[in-house]
C-alpha cells in the first residue's frame, strides 16, 4: 500500500497529467505586475487596434512635413475653394498614377471661381518629389516630400482635401495640425501627470492638514466652470506674444486644470498603500518622501497611472482643439485641429465648401482610440478582472 505525502499533487489535479498547464502557472506566478497587464491587454482586440491607430498618428506627428504634398502656410488666391481631387492610377497606357488639371469658370451672379478637373491634362504623380524646405524631425535640413506632382501650371498641384479660402492645401495643413494637437495634448499630459502624481501622493502619504489644503485647492478648482475659465486664462495672454509662446501657455494652462482627477485616484491608492509593511519598512531605514513614493509605493500601481493617463489625453487634446475653434486658444500662424475647424464656423462657407469639416475627422478617431484604449488598459490594470 502507497502512502501519500504532502508533496505529492492529488490525483484529480490536471497539472499531474498536463506540464504545459503547470509551466503556464509557474510563469503567470512569476510575472510582474506590468507582464500580466500586458497579457490581458493583448486580449482586449478592440484597445489593441485602437493602439496601432495612436501609434500610426503620432507617427504622421512626428513626419507632418515629409507626408504634406506642398506649403500649408503657402496662399494663392487663384486656387480658393478647389474640391477634393483623386488620384488616378490607370490611363490608356497603363499603371500611370496622376491627377487631372483644374480648369476655372467664375460664376456671373457671386463672380466666384468653380472648378472642375480637366481630363486633357494630366499631371503625373511621383513618390519623393522636391518642394519647401524643413528640418525633418527638427534636425535634418531636406525638401523631400513623400509625393507630388511633376509639371503643372502655377498654382496647380495635388489637393487630395481640397483647398480654403485663401487657397491652402487642407491635406498638407491637417498633417502639421496633427503634430501641434498631439503634441499639446501629449505635453499637458505630462505636466498634469508629474503634478497629480506629486500632489496626490503628498496628500495620501502626509494626511492632517496638508491633505486637507490640497484636497480644499482641488475642489476648488473641479468647482470652476472650464469655459470660462479657459476665456478668463486665454483672454490674459498679451496678443503680442509668438506662437511659440502661446503654444507654451495654452499647454500650461491646460494641464493646471486637468491634474485634479488623477491626484485623487493617486491619493487614494496612497491611503491604501502608506499602512503597508514595506512603506513602514523604508520609513524605518531612513528613506526620504520622495523615495518612498516615486520608488516604493508609485510602481505598486503604476498600471492604474498609465490607464488613468490614457484617458486623460483625449480630454487635454479636445481642450486645445475648443479652445482654438472659440478663437481662445493658438492663433495663426498656428496649425491645430481647432484653427482648421474655425473656418467651418460660417454655414454659407460650409455649404459651398463642406470638405473644410474634413478635421473633424482625425480628431473623433483620436478620441475614440484613446477611449478605446483607456477602457483597455483600465481592464487589463485591474487586478480582480
Amino acid at each position: 500500500m502507497s502512502v501519500s505525502t504532502a508533496s505529492d499533487p492529488p490525483a484529480s489535479d490536471p497539472r499531474a497529467s498536463d506540464p504545459k498547464a503547470a509551466a503556464a502557472e509557474a510563469r503567470y506566478a512569476e510575472a510582474t505586475q506590468l507582464q500580466l497587464t500586458w497579457w490581458r491587454f493583448r486580449r482586449h482586440k478592440l484597445a489593441v487596434v485602437s493602439l496601432f491607430v495612436i501609434a500610426l498618428f503620432y507617427g504622421i506627428a512626428i513626419f507632418a512635413d515629409f507626408l504634406a504634398a506642398s506649403d500649408p502656410h503657402a496662399t494663392d488666391a487663384r486656387r480658393s475653394f478647389i474640391p477634393p481631387q483623386g488620384i488616378h492610377l490607370f490611363d490608356e497606357n497603363g499603371f500611370n498614377p496622376h491627377v487631372y488639371g483644374l480648369r476655372g469658370v467664375r460664376n456671373p451672379r457671386t463672380f466666384q471661381l468653380s472648378y472642375s478637373p480637366d481630363p486633357a491634362r494630366k499631371l503625373p504623380v511621383r513618390l519623393f518629389t522636391r518642394g519647401y524646405t524643413y528640418n525633418l524631425l527638427g534636425l535634418i535640413e531636406t525638401d523631400i516630400h513623400l509625393f507630388g506632382i511633376e509639371g503643372g501650371r502655377p498654382g496647380e498641384g495635388i489637393f487630395l482635401l481640397g483647398t480654403d479660402q485663401l487657397g491652402r492645401d487642407l491635406y498638407s495643413r491637417m498633417m502639421v495640425a496633427t503634430r501641434v494637437s498631439l503634441s499639446i495634448g501629449l505635453a499637458g499630459v505630462t505636466l498634469s501627470l508629474f503634478l497629480g502624481v506629486l500632489l496626490g501622493g503628498i496628500s495620501g502619504l502626509y494626511g492632517g492638514w496638508v491633505d486637507l489644503l490640497i484636497q480644499r485647492l482641488i475642489e476648488l478648482l473641479r468647482s470652476v466652470p472650464t469655459i470660462p475659465l479657459w476665456m478668463g486664462l486665454a483672454a490674459a495672454l498679451p496678443r503680442t506674444w509668438s506662437v511659440i509662446e502661446v503654444y507654451f501657455a495654452i499647454t500650461i494652462i491646460i494641464s493646471l486644470i486637468g491634474w485634479t482627477d488623477l491626484a485623487r485616484v493617486v491619493r487614494g491608492r496612497f491611503l491604501a498603500l502608506r499602512e503597508e509593511d514595506f512603506v513602514v519598512a523604508a520609513e524605518l531605514s531612513g528613506a526620504s518622501q520622495g523615495r518612498i513614493i516615486f520608488r516604493h509605493m508609485l510602481p505598486s500601481f503604476a498600471s492604474h497611472v498609465i490607464a488613468a493617463t490614457s484617458l486623460a489625453l483625449p480630454a487635454m487634446i479636445i481642450s486645445e482643439t475648443s479652445l482654438s475653434f472659440l478663437g481662445l486658444g493658438l492663433r495663426p500662424p498656428a496649425v491645430s485641429w481647432g484653427i482648421l475647424l474655425q473656418d467651418a464656423q460660417n454655414i454659407q462657407v460650409l455649404a459651398g465648401a463642406p470638405w473644410l469639416l474634413s478635421a473633424a475627422v482625425p480628431v473623433t478617431l483620436v478620441i475614440l482610440a484613446f477611449n478605446f484604449l483607456g477602457d483597455g488598459l483600465r481592464d487589463a490594470a485591474d487586478p480582480y478582472g
